[in-house]
């Protein structure tokens, strides 16, 4: 799947035309739930989740309508999932790194320099650390979907003062992380001066130099336009973050056990379709972005890891997670210190 930023939006709108409602206009459903999500509509997590909610509203025979709100419409990520949790919306896709806010093991997978590739995370999300990282939700009073969707992983932009080559280039560089403290840990390690900052708010903060970095797979790079204010892009791969649907828990209690299935199946389904979408569009974003005006360099991870060895970031979050959560990860990972 190619995924273009008017060939996504026309698939987008489309499906939010004809779709958000999963029933005949006509039709009273029966659970009428809304959906958070912070990405705009031409991502591919918008995009398959309101392929999903289409599917979950045909296959349940219209008794269960989910509307999507996309890019931010109910609120920035905190807010969203405190809504979440309160009721206010049954549903948030909500990224890995916010969640562990609420519950911290959600971090685990982000922990800096950690997987070298795809093969490493997949294995480690549908398996022994997924079900670790499932369970934290589940037991912090929302329910997670069975499946975490992608979120990719992370480079860091600059704007044209400074490009990004080495650890000392980050000493005293002004970037945005998410709110989140493992981020803000990574890059205070390296020596950065990271400020937790709302997605809803970024763009506006590098327009104005709050900020002269950030952090972002390549998809939010593009989709949310970051290209217009940063000049470089350092590959860093530096961590990867990934979506967890999750829902409240009285809304998904009141839910018949087919309509909970159907539920479940229909975003389960849409994820995987959307981890291979990712894939696809960050193979094509470098080439875009750099038509753009990006320039790109790939730093050596050697040296930010060796670095956040000494700064005592590594041992710090082991402490932190616990041992026993530790080592599930580095069974997929290998030795982190």
């Amino acid at each position: 799947m190619k995924m273009t930023r008017r060939g996504a939006l026309g698939a987008a709108s489309a499906a939010l035309a004809t779709t958000i409602l999963g029933k005949p206009a006509s039709a009273a459903a029966e659970f009428e739930f809304k959906l958070g999500v912070d990405t705009p509509d031409e991502h591919p997590l918008t995009i398959r989740l309101i392929e999903a909610a289409r599917a979950i509203g045909s296959q349940s025979g219209g008794r269960l309508n989910i509307a999507v709100f996309s890019n931010s419409q109910l609120g920035g990520d905190p807010e969203m999932l405190s809504q979440v949790r309160a009721g206010g919306i049954e549903l948030m896709a909500a990224p890995s790194l916010t969640l562990s806010i609420l519950v911290p093991l959600s971090g685990l997978p982000s922990i800096g320099f950690a997987f070298p590739g795809y093969d490493q995370v997949w294995s480690a999300m549908d398996g022994g650390v997924g079900d670790l990282v499932r369970d934290a939700i589940g037991k912090a009073g929302v329910v997670p979907m069975r499946k975490v969707w992608d979120n990719g992983f992370r480079q860091i932009t600059s704007s044209s003062s400074r490009q990004i080559n080495s650890v000392e280039d980050l000493k005293g560089f002004k970037i945005r992380v998410p709110v989140t403290a493992l981020l803000t840990s990574l890059f205070s390690g390296l020596g950065a001066l990271p400020a937790s900052i709302s997605v809803s708010e970024l763009y506006s903060s590098l327009q104005t130099h709050i900020v002269e970095g950030q952090e972002n797979p390549l998809a939010q790079v593009s989709t949310n336009k970051m290209y217009e204010v940063q000049k470089y892009c350092a590959l860093s791969n530096h961590c990867w973050s990934g979506y967890w649907i999750i829902g409240n828990r009285r809304a998904l209690s009141g839910l018949p056990a087919d309509l909970l299935e159907i539920l479940n199946g229909g975003f389960d389904a849409a994820a995987a379709k959307e981890r291979a979408d990712l894939v696809e569009m960050d193979r094509s974003l470098q080439a875009e972005l750099t038509g753009k005006g990006m320039i790109f360099n790939r730093p050596d991870p050697v040296q930010f890891r060796a670095a956040l060895v000494k700064a005592g970031f590594y041992a710090q979050w082991q402490k932190t997670y616990g041992a026993e959560a530790w080592a599930q990860l580095e069974k997929y990972t290998g030795p982190l210190i």
